[in-house]
């Protein structure tokens, strides 16, 4: 499932991972490096399951049963948020 931001949401990197503005309530939202590397495959396309498998990559002792419930969880609480759409 690839996803898109809302129009009305603004997406800035940061060294710790990547802030959300929601320019219609003014909320910000600050993602960490793990929510953020899964937003930006989610945005680019990516399917959840390499998603979940990138995080793999990038934490070595992270098992692929966590990698997937993390991506769901994060997913699940961007849409919840109602920052990111279904592209």
């Amino acid at each position: 499932m690839s996803l898109s931001l809302r129009s009305d949401v603004c997406a800035t990197d940061t060294a710790d991972g990547m802030v959300l503005l929601d320019e219609v309530t003014g909320r910000y939202w600050q993602l960490n490096r793990t929510a953020a590397l899964v937003l930006r495959g989610l945005i680019d396309g990516a399917e959840p399951s390499d998603m979940a498998r990138a995080l793999c990559e990038a934490y070595p002792r992270l098992t692929a049963e966590r990698a997937d419930a993390d991506t769901a969880s994060i997913t699940r609480a961007l849409m919840a948020s109602r920052l990111v759409v279904p592209a």
